[in-house]
């Protein structure tokens, strides 16, 4: 293998290393209380398996305004996975309305919209971070690790 190649490998194995995190560090994180706000069933499905293996408790709810009063009745939530197009209410607006009373719980905004400028609009609301649909279960996990390790 050529130098510049090995380089190359070397950096991308350190990139990857550092965005995946291992099993070890997933179960560090086992006591965690996540609110997946969801309105399609089936995302629900797929975010709920990518999370179960490392957190105590999942509640879901199909709409902002569920989304708000879950929070509200449940203080000790520690990170809501924020779809952003739900009925009744969308997502930015039941993260501004959680802001209202909750700055610690650690919200990811979740959409299938990648227009340009959705990130900056999701931090502007309040959320601490976005991910982009279909979630892949190493970004999701890196992003949770980022919070929370």
């Amino acid at each position: 293998m050529k130098e510049q190649d090995k380089n190359i490998t070397d950096a991308f194995r350190l990139q990857r290393k550092n965005v995946v995190p291992t099993n070890e560090e997933m179960n560090q994180l086992k006591n965690l209380k996540v609110l997946i706000a969801e309105d399609d069933e089936f995302s629900e499905k797929l975010i709920s398996i990518q999370v179960e293996n490392f957190c105590k408790e999942i509640t879901i709810v199909r709409t902002g305004v569920a989304d708000v009063e879950a929070c509200h009745k449940n203080s000790d939530i520690d990170l809501v996975l924020m779809d952003i197009e739900m009925p009744e209410m969308d997502g930015h607006e039941a993260t501004r309305q959680i802001r209202q009373f909750n700055n610690n719980v650690v919200i990811i905004a979740q959409t299938v919209c990648v227009l340009l400028g959705e990130r900056e609009k999701a931090i502007e609301s309040g959320c601490n971070d976005y991910i982009s649909k279909p979630i892949l279960k190493e970004e999701l996990q890196a992003l949770i690790k980022k919070y929370f390790n």
